[in-house]
């Protein structure tokens, strides 16, 4: 039957005009041709691709006009909407239903009703109270205007050393986007590694990246200020000075602290703020006025996978927010469900993504989970330029339903964690994603993907056919072996487990005499999959075994970033 159309005179503005809340009033229009819909934003710009301003920054994409996807004339055009840019809302009255707005062109300000109000605020950077913060050559990353005034910068100065604080999305993709400039780069992070959505065995891989690309990675280093350089010192901007006393002359300087909700109107009109400092809605995206809705980076949701309140600041959850409000602004009741938090971020070689929870998360909440690594490769090792690629999957230890995901690899990883977000989604196990039937030829995949194959070793786990040990418990000398099964070749190559004893697989049934039985047996390869075979082996011969997740591989990347 074909969509009906809705007929409403009502009067709608929206407060915020780039992301959910563009998508909003876009939608909205499509929904009723009758209302009168209004949109403030505070900047110059509507509409625009924040997400590609760091592409912008190193000359990806070349073009402004190229991250300008709507102009208030398009938008007027195309859909009816009248879009105020530089308007600036001040004020929310809940009780006359009203906005005081400031025209920031002319200083004036007025005052508009409304039937309904979009929040659609967004997310402004954290900038803590960091003495010497605030001078030139320290820059945000939120809007045209930012990198507009960072490039300009780089070129007047000429400069050459930069320093991004913050390892998170934003503070990466700088890193990459700078160094793309010619810039020596410093990475400042004040916890112990970078992008927190990752747990640290796989940030890991980040830290490898970075230094192979000769990036200056200080970690569990904060900030302490940020001085003038001494006559010895040459700097553009200033000198980051951290908390260990070091010190960092830099020309350009990157504040990639993170972001906070802009709740600022939401709090003066007395709104219910959460627990993480978003705005509260409903499942409908209400908030805590019947006839105020808000959207996006400056809300609270629910997590899919903990049930729990979070605030994830995505565009893509954004986005669908805002075709949901407009829907139920207009009469419907649909229901957000919640946000998944899948993400992803290239890094020069590497490309990261994570999806639902990772072990910091899970070990807040009273679940009992497992998780397996693996290293397939991301196509049929047969066939030219397949790389390896490291996963982790997180698991329900009794029904095995999948609870979250990490990838991290050359290629093939965005087809991957997409097909493992949308089994989050589903509400799939282990032994679902081990089932899917997924698109196969050598220059894409295997006739086992990755995703398959991610299930089969947690169904290991699952069936009781093998008992994971994982690479941050160390084992007892006095109550354990661990045991190498790969060549010797192998082990003098690629370094090996202090202490581990060498029995090649394939000597293995003829050797297991010299193995003890009064004492648990901890088995590794390079990756897992023949240690897989040994543990079994060795588990129907009756000794005490478990096998060592994600193999050798796993356990030197982490124990090399420590």
């Amino acid at each position: 039957m074909p969509r009906e159309t809705k007929s409403s005179s009502k009067k709608l503005l929206i407060v915020g005009g780039v992301a959910g809340g563009a998508t909003a009033a876009a939608h909205a229009r499509r929904l009723s041709e009758d209302a009168e819909i209004i949109v403030f934003e505070r900047g110059s710009y509507v509409s625009f691709a924040n997400c590609g301003l760091p592409y912008f920054v190193g000359g990806e994409i070349p073009d402004r006009q190229d991250l300008l996807l709507q102009t208030p004339e398009s938008l007027k055009a195309r859909f009816n909407l009248d879009v105020r840019i530089r308007s600036e809302v001040i004020a929310i009255d809940p009780q006359k239903r009203q906005v005081d707005i400031r025209d920031l062109s002319s200083n004036k300000t007025y005052s508009c009703g409304y039937d309904d109000l979009i929040l659609s605020t967004g997310a402004a950077p954290v900038k803590p109270p960091i003495p010497g913060i605030d001078q030139e050559g320290h820059f945000s990353v939120r809007g045209i205007p930012d990198v507009e005034r960072m490039t300009a910068w780089i070129e007047k100065t000429r400069a050459q050393r930069a320093v991004v604080i913050g390892g998170g999305f934003i503070g990466l993709e700088m890193v990459e986007q700078l160094h793309q400039r010619g810039l020596e780069i410093t990475v400042v992070e004040a916890l112990s590694q970078v992008m927190a959505s990752f747990d640290v065995e796989m940030a890991a891989w980040l830290h490898q990246e970075l230094a192979s690309h000769d990036v200056n990675l200080h970690l569990s280093d904060a900030v302490d200020r940020f001085d003038a350089p001494t006559e010895n010192e040459n700097a553009a901007a200033s000198v980051v000075v951290l908390k260990s006393g070091v010190r960092l002359p830099a020309d350009l300087i990157i504040l990639a602290l993170g972001v906070r909700p802009e709740i600022t109107l939401a709090k003066a009109a007395k709104l219910e703020i959460g627990e993480r400092g978003g705005i509260r809605v409903d499942e409908r995206l209400r908030t805590s006025d019947s006839h105020i809705w808000a959207i996006g980076d400056a809300v609270e949701v629910r997590d899919n996978v903990t049930g729990g309140w979070t605030w994830i600041p995505l565009a893509g959850p954004a986005n669908r927010q805002g075709r949901i409000v407009a829907e139920n602004v207009l009469g419907a009741a649909l229901i957000y469900s919640g946000t998944l938090g899948t993400a992803i971020v290239r890094l020069f070689g590497l490309t990261a993504a994570c999806t639902g929870a990772n072990e910091k998360q899970l070990e807040k909440i009273d679940v009992e989970y497992d998780v397996v690594h693996l290293h397939p490769a991301s196509h049929a090792g047969y066939y030219p330029g397949a790389h390896q690629i490291a996963m982790k999957i997180l698991f329900r230890s009794d029904s095995g339903k999948l609870l979250g995901a990490q990838i991290i690899g050359n290629e093939g990883v965005d087809k991957r964690i997409d097909v493992l977000a949308t089994a989050l989604k589903a509400g799939m196990t282990v032994h679902d994603i081990e089932e899917l039937e997924l698109a196969y030829a050598p220059p894409f995949g295997s006739a086992k993907d990755p995703v398959n194959l991610a299930g089969m070793v947690a169904q290991h786990i699952i069936r009781g056919e093998v008992q994971n040990a994982q690479w941050h418990a160390p084992p007892d000398p006095e109550k354990t072996v661990v045991l190498d099964v790969r060549e010797p070749e192998e082990r003098e190559e690629s370094g090996f487990i202090p202490g581990s004893v060498n029995i090649p697989l394939a000597e293995l049934r003829q050797r297991s005499s010299d193995l003890p039985r009064d004492k648990e047996i901890i088995v590794y390869c390079q990756t897992g999959q023949r240690s897989y075979f040994a543990s079994r082996f060795l588990i129907q011969k009756g000794f005490q075994v478990k096998n060592l997740s994600g193999g050798y591989r796993t356990w030197r990347i982490a124990k090399d970033s420590k």
